[in-house]
């Protein structure tokens, strides 16, 4: 998961880009919060929101909701074309296989870890980012048009499913989980259409850090046309959600009515969200906050998979945490971030590799 290789932008410590080891830190950050707000929800505490903030942080309906999800997919779509980039460039047959298989072999073990993952932590995004790198492996090679035109028919074809099935009341094909049947059908339907992450329309902001990456090292021009675009995305998503002559949930924003507006929103805000921190990164590079997210960044599967043992300790088991509110989410996530960033940092000095991270490499290699 934080796979990164070279940008050749100069921005880098040991082989490791920073501002994009710092931008999947944070977007993992966001992740966290928006995940233990939504399962002390679940446990009991008030929904639905009622303040301000509240609102805000709804995990499933506010602004934020997905959101740092989706920029935490875009980030291994620039993955994949760092790792990639050195056999596309060279056209070597050779070397493209074997980063292929490479991707396939880090897919697949994700995506077996993270569908038994998902019955400790129901909704994980593990089971899909193992998806996205199956599919990362086969698209990395293709010219950036047609990948651009891959993301687009993702976002069109889900909100083209959501339509079909409102009209023709077949709730069937968006509700249900592979998690409680067991069903290889219901799987795919998880994996492709109705699942927490689905590959329709979330292949979009995969295919988006593909191209993105491909235009490493980001000048500050093209920094500035990036965020200009991605803010116009996000403005024009929700104009559309309030001037689209359709049904509600065919022109909503929020992520589980995956419709157009939500699409196009929430790619806007990815792009805005990489280049900022990433030009904040570049800006920060020596202080010691940012070599502290760096070193989280690395570290992401470690750190995604401790957030939820801690939650499931500290919640169900021991009970010191009650489920109370937006107030109790926020300070949880924020005591656990700052421990596991200056464990992150201690663990690298020290073995240069995060535990899961080497597991993940050396069965993946």
């Amino acid at each position: 998961m934080s796979d990164s290789g070279r940008s050749g932008n100069g921005n880098t410590v040991g082989g490791r880009i920073i501002d994009l080891d710092v931008t999947r830190a944070v977007a993992l950050i966001g992740v966290c919060v928006m995940n233990y707000h939504g399962y002390l929800i679940a446990r009991g505490a008030d929904y639905p929101p009622r303040t301000f903030a509240e609102r805000v942080f709804d995990p499933w309906q506010g602004p934020l909701s997905t959101r740092f999800a989706a920029t935490f997919v875009t980030v291994p779509g620039m993955g994949i074309t760092l790792l990639s980039g050195r056999s596309r460039a060279s056209h070597d047959r050779v070397a493209i296989s074997a980063d292929r298989w490479k991707l396939l072999r880090r897919g697949l073990l994700l995506f077996a870890f993270g569908y038994f993952f998902d019955w400790v932590w129901p909704g994980t995004i593990l089971f899909y980012y193992g998806a996205f790198f199956l599919l990362g492996a086969m698209l990395f090679t293709l010219r950036s048009r047609w990948i651009i035109a891959l993301g687009v028919a993702s976002a069109i074809g889900a909100a083209a499913i959501q339509r079909w099935a409102l009209h023709n009341r077949s709730s069937w094909l968006l509700q249900g989980s592979a998690g409680e049947t067991r069903s290889p059908r219901d799987l795919v339907f998880d994996v492709f259409v109705r699942g927490t992450h689905p590959l329709l329309p979330w292949l979009l902001f995969l295919c988006a850090g593909i191209v993105l990456a491909r235009l490493l090292p980001l000048t500050s021009r093209l920094r500035t046309q990036l965020i200009a675009a991605g803010s116009a995305c996000v403005v024009l998503g929700y104009l559309g959600r309030s001037h689209l002559p359709w049904a509600p949930v065919l022109r909503s924003t929020e992520p589980f009515d995956r419709a157009l507006p939500y699409s196009l929103t929430t790619i806007g805000s990815s792009l805005v969200a990489v280049c900022l921190i990433g030009w904040l990164a570049e800006r920060t590079s020596g202080s010691r906050i940012t070599r502290g997210l760096a070193a989280a960044g690395q570290m992401t599967l470690t750190l995604y998979v401790g957030h939820v043992l801690v939650f499931n300790l500290l919640v169900d088991k021991l009970h010191w945490v009650a489920p109370d509110g937006l107030a109790t989410a926020l300070t949880f996530a924020a005591g656990y971030w700052l421990l596991a960033v200056c464990a992150a940092a201690m663990w690298l000095r020290l073995f240069r590799i995060g535990p899961l991270e080497w597991v993940y490499r050396k069965f993946s290699q």
